[in-house]
């Protein structure tokens, strides 16, 4: 059955009983232990501000929100990996949350060092990066940028190398509060969730304001300057029904860096991929970075 993002109860109900199932180490209450321990930390570095979001203790796993969203939308698959064993660190992008720093001549290169900043300051100097949608081109420059401090990226609902016909134009709908409610929901089911999946929560959440800024910031580097380049084993999971991520795109990833990247597909899954079906995803990253090297 498709997750009911709608009911909160049934949403932490759920987390205290699939906590249990992840396959790394014991089984723990939710409500209890390393789990629990949520907490906020505001870093520094130079003129760079960076309000990150902690959940668990263990091996770091950096999660990286996609366009236009903030790292909140990790609430439940943060929550079910600390339950898992992990130290769950989300940092905020520039402009949101209580992040800050020069937004002028933002790049993916400024936006990969606000993370490796995370990762030498709260997560013991090395991690896994999550990557969901645009949050994998910022895991992919960091990976390129500061290699000592990944040990594996995600890419988590990662678009084809060229985007499909009519995809940008979705995401601009759905992404805009001025938009007539019933358009958005369209654009939603168009771009980002499956047939069956509840479309409604992401109405919210959105950062239109930091729209061209981040557009803008997406292409510095250019993506042929780190597509086809990773010094770090991948992790390539996608939505079984995601139009951003043609079937016939399945491999291209694999077909360039060859056994650097695991295919996974997720099935009742499309570009949102996360909050769709966070129990999958959950599972898919926690088994696969039990095969890393430490």
């Amino acid at each position: 059955m498709p997750f009911n993002f709608s009911v909160l109860r049934q949403r932490r109900a759920a987390l205290m009983a699939l906590a249990c199932a992840l396959p790394l180490g014991a089984c723990a209450p939710f409500a209890s232990g390393r789990a629990a321990a949520r907490r906020r930390v505001l870093l520094t570095d130079g003129d760079v501000r960076i309000d990150v979001i902690v959940d668990g203790e263990g091996p770091t796993v950096v999660l990286l929100p996609s366009s236009q969203r903030d790292s909140e939308d990790f609430d439940d698959l943060a929550a079910r990996l600390a339950a898992a064993g992990f130290k769950v660190l989300r940092p905020q992008p520039r402009g949101m949350g209580a992040s800050s720093g020069p937004m002028s001549h933002l790049s993916l290169h400024a936006l990969a060092a606000d993370v490796a900043a995370t990762v030498r300051q709260l997560g013991g100097g090395r991690a896994v990066l999550v990557g969901h949608a645009y949050g994998h081109f910022v895991a992919r420059v960091t990976d390129l940028d500061h290699p000592g401090l990944v040990r594996g990226v995600v890419v988590a609902g990662g678009a084809a190398r060229t985007f499909p016909p009519g995809m940008a134009q979705a995401l601009a709908v759905a992404s805009d509060p001025a938009q007539p409610r019933d358009a958005r929901l369209g654009g939603l089911r168009t771009a980002f969730f499956a047939p069956g999946n509840d479309p409604t929560p992401w109405l919210e959440g959105w950062h239109p304001e930091l729209r061209e800024t981040y557009r803008r910031a997406g292409s510095i580097p250019p993506k042929e300057a780190w597509w086809p380049v990773s010094h770090s084993p991948i992790l390539d999971l996608q939505g079984a029904e995601d139009p951003w991520r043609p079937p016939a795109t399945r491999n291209e990833l694999k077909d360039v860096l060859g056994d650097k990247v695991t295919v996974q597909v997720v099935p009742r899954a499309s570009h949102a991929l996360i909050p769709e079906q966070p129990e999958t995803v959950a599972r898919a990253i926690a088994g696969w970075i039990s095969t890393l090297p430490r």
